[in-house]
Order: structure tokens, then sequence, then C-alpha cells
């Protein structure tokens, strides 16, 4: 078992607990001579909406205090590098996702859950959520932050073009494409990108040392079989049928004018689609692709995605340590999961929200729950993992312009900037 930093031991055997959560001296948010409690709290501009909400409510469901809220959007991708450059002025309530934890709770960033706040949360929230908050700690599994979403990504589609039995493959897909209605996906982007490697079994291996740090990364992404998968990749970005290109705006955009008729995407576009596509609106899991083409012994391979979760976390320097868990709380409670999910699609990790007759019957809810069962677990992911999959995907980009790309040599300098 892994042993936590030494500062970090320090710190939670010198500090008390309020309500179950350590307690230490902090920067952030305060309260005010006249009473007022400030709590600064950082979220994705997305959920602009949901803040107004919650915010509110919470207000309401405590007459008693009075509370000023100052909302920062962030992006959840960029969130623990904010954090960590001022751990002591940063936000005293943020979303992040949760492969983002073991650098939060090594830098110190994060309080720790317990008494009746882990007990409460650990009897509504679902059990793999639960597992993507905790972090083995000087031997013992300890809890970090309040799951709130799934995180994966699934298909999208318009069912005038395609039906349920094309989306099933990516052959399928392509059959019903054309240059002027492509299918789109990421290919520069390693959160997509690794669901080809990890359908065939491949992956990474990360050591941490007693200070949760990386000490030793190994990936197998260059092997024999990592390269028929790039291979398949690469066939796939030459195809005019595909943009390989693609992110969120041009996925959008291409939905609204045509030109997409089925992409790889998450929930927070959702929205977006729905709203271009109207009755032809549809989702599934991911396709299969074609591996090892015309070799004799081609097969079709399920694309496994990352399957992480949206955590809210408590500053472990906050100045009101008990008023942002007693927020973080409310924010991500089975009422709050529901009008989440109500505006944005965000499915709840709540168990008695996720029986939710709306959310049951969602299409994109039954899409992610599918999905989920070709997933990998976003957890213990090198942080070398990601600028080299940007950097092999626009390799594959910049050929498809200079018609060169040697495939073994991006490869393998790919993988060797991931391991350690």
């Amino acid at each position: 078992m892994k042993k936590i930093a030494k500062r970090v031991a320090r710190l939670l055997t010198l500090t008390s607990l309020i309500g179950g959560v350590s307690v230490a001296t902090a920067c952030g948010g305060g309260q005010t001579s006249n009473g007022e409690i400030t709590l600064t709290v950082w979220v994705p501009e997305g959920d602009s909406a949901f803040m107004s909400w919650v915010t509110e409510e919470f207000k309401k469901a405590n007459p008693d205090k009075q509370y000023k809220f100052i909302v920062d959007y962030q992006g959840e991708n960029l969130v623990a590098t904010r954090v960590l450059n001022d751990v002591e002025s940063a936000a005293d309530v943020y979303s992040f996702p949760n492969d983002q934890i073991n650098k939060l709770v090594n830098g110190d960033a994060l309080a720790r859950l317990g008494g009746n706040n882990l007990t409460d949360l650990t009897d509504k929230i679902d059990e793999k959520a639960m597992e993507s908050a905790t972090v083995s700690v000087g031997g013992k599994d300890e809890v970090y932050g309040m799951p709130y979403t799934d995180n994966t990504f699934f298909l999208y589609y318009d069912k005038s073009v395609l039906t349920a039995d094309d989306v099933k493959s990516m052959d399928g897909i392509l059959a019903k494409c054309s240059p002027k209605k492509q299918f789109a996906m990421p290919f520069n982007d390693g959160w997509y990108s690794t669901s080809f490697f990890f359908g065939k079994g491949l992956g990474f291996d990360v050591t941490y040392d007693e200070n949760l740090a990386e000490s030793k990364i190994e990936c197998d992404f260059d092997n024999e079989v990592g390269k028929q998968v790039t291979q398949a990749m690469w066939s796939l970005a030459q195809n005019p049928k595909v943009k390989a290109d693609a992110n969120d705006s041009k996925i959008t955009a291409g939905f609204n004018d045509g030109s997409i008729v089925a992409a790889t995407t998450g929930i927070w576009n959702r929205k977006a689609i729905e709203s271009y596509l109207g009755d032809n609106f549809a989702v599934a899991k991911l396709p299969t692709y074609t591996y090892d083409s015309g070799n004799g012994n081609q097969e079709q391979v399920q694309l496994v995605s990352f399957a992480g979760y949206k955590l809210m976390g408590v500053n472990n320097y906050s100045k009101q340590k008990a008023e942002a868990i007693r927020f973080a709380r409310f924010y991500t409670n089975m009422e709050s999961q529901v009008k989440h999910f109500e505006l944005r699609g965000f499915v709840p990790t709540d168990k008695v929200a996720r029986e939710n007759e709306q959310v049951k019957a969602d299409v994109c809810a039954v899409a992610i729950t599918e999905q989920l069962k070709y997933s990998k677990a976003q957890k213990n992911v090198p942080s070398t993992l990601w600028v080299p999959l940007e950097g092999l995907g626009n390799a594959m980009l910049t050929g498809l312009t200079s018609g060169n790309f040697n495939l073994n040599e991006q490869l393998k300098a790919c993988v060797d900037a991931i391991k350690k």
C-alpha cells in the first residue's frame, strides 16, 4: 500500500475534524463581521444555470445563515493545475475529474471526508463512483471527493441517415456516410483515441512512491497488436468519410449544418446536438472497428472508453471548511443530481436519483449505462498520457496533407514519451 506525502501526513495529524473533515488554516472564503459566509466555487461554464439554481436552493434550505457565493468558471481539465498553483488562495469548493485526485491529494488540496459526512455519502452514492473518490493514504483507503455524475463518451447519430443496426459497427456507419456527411471522432485527443487500444486489451501501469508521485510508468501501445491498432486508426483517418480533426465545436457545428451525421462525444454536447437533430436525434454505445483488415485475420473490436466521474472537492485550506462541506454535499445530493440531469443530462451517481423515472427512460442515460459495460476506469492514469497521444493524432492529421505518416516511428515516439 502506498503512503501519503510526509507533509500531507503531518497536516492530517495536526489538524482537528469538523463534521468528519480535516481542517487546516486557509485563505479563500470566510465570514464577515456581520455573519455573512462567503464561499468561492469553481465549476465548468456549462453549469452556470445549475449553479444559479443550487445556490438559491441552498440559501433557502439554510435560512438561519447568510451566504455569499463567488462563482468562477473553470475548465475541469485544467482545475488541478490552477488549484495547485496556489492552494491556499484557490476555491473553497471545486469540480474536478477523478483522474486528477492523486495530484490534488499530494498537493494538500483536498479535504478528507470522515464521520457522518462519509457515512452519508457512502450510503447514497454508487459503489463504483465512490471508488473513483478513494485514495490509499498511509495504508488506508480515504475518500477525498463527492461524485455527482459519470464521465464517459458514446455515439450520437442522425437516425434519418443511420439505423440502430448501422451504428453497431464503424463499417456500418461509414457505409451510409459520405465526404459531405461524415463520421466525426477526435483522433488527436487521447481521451478518445485510447478506446482503440483499450479495445484490444492494451493499456498502461503506474507505480507510485510514498508521496503519490509517479515513480514508474509502463505502456504497451507499441507492441505488435498496438501497431495493428494504430494502422486501423490511420486507415480510418484517411477515409474521406471520417472527420478525424473533430472537436466539440466542429462536432456541434457539423450536426447543425448536416455535414456530420454521427460522432463520438460526451453528455455535455447533448443539448446542442439534440436541438439541431430534433426528431432525428439518436444515441448508442460506441461502435466496433475493424482490426487487422485485409490480412485474413480481421475482427470486429469494440471501442472501450474511459469511464471516469466528476467530483466536487473541498479545499483543505478553506476558511469555511464545515460550510464548504455542507454546500458540496448539497450540490451532490439526490435532489440536486436530478436537477443537474434535467438541465444538462448528467446521469446521477446517487442511487435513488438513478432510479428516477426520467433518468431511467432517458436515451442518453441508457446509452451511457450500456457503454459503461465496455469501459476502463479512469483511475491511476499516467500524467504523461495526454500530450504524446495528442502528438500521435496530430501526426496522422499532418500526414493526411503531407502524405507522410511513419507509423512505427510515430508510435514508438508516443509510447517512449508516455513511459517513465
